[in-house]
């Protein structure tokens, strides 16, 4: 019977270890549902500025809370997501935003990995290329190296001459 409590106790926590922390006190949440959920959805979009490597939703900053609050005020008022995102970003910088926007300003940072791909696999090609003409050429010898060689194999065969 302990045995079968403790294997509960264990794959419950093995469970519910994965599920993310919302860091959304009760008295933050909106009446209506919808309204709740493009918040939540928008929290999760946007960075804490203080924690930087998690969305305002997981974080429990003081200034996270204050977003998460602003984030809904705008909702209620009556603006959509594309106009809250823009309010925070004018007032933060593009920086709040935990996936940047597509612009020319960000091109860089979206294409640097696909740059950085091709320059490695051009690199593997090339490389693999090079071994396989240095391979193809060291194996093929000329009438002079036939001759040394043929020379080395009769030395060996009769022994060192003194």
């Amino acid at each position: 019977m302990m045995r079968l409590k403790v294997v509960i106790a264990l794959l419950s926590a093995l469970v519910t270890a994965p599920l993310p922390a919302h860091a959304v006190n009760p008295s933050e949440r909106l009446d209506d549902p919808a309204l709740e959920a493009r918040a939540r959805a928008l929290s999760a979009e946007l960075r804490c500025l203080v924690c930087q490597n998690e969305s305002i939703d997981a974080s429990e900053a003081e200034l996270a809370r204050d977003l998460r609050v602003l984030v809904r005020e705008r909702l209620v008022a009556g603006d959509t997501d594309d106009e809250v995102l823009d309010f925070l970003v004018a007032r933060y910088g593009e920086f709040v935003l935990l996936r940047p926007r597509f612009a020319a300003h960000t091109l860089v940072l979206w294409l640097s990995p696909f740059a950085v791909l091709l320059i490695g696999a051009g690199y593997i090609l090339l490389r693999r290329r090079r071994t396989q003409t240095v391979s193809t050429a060291s194996t093929v010898l000329n009438a002079d190296e036939e001759k040394a060689l043929q020379d080395l194999l009769e030395r060996e065969k009769t022994g060192p001459s003194d």
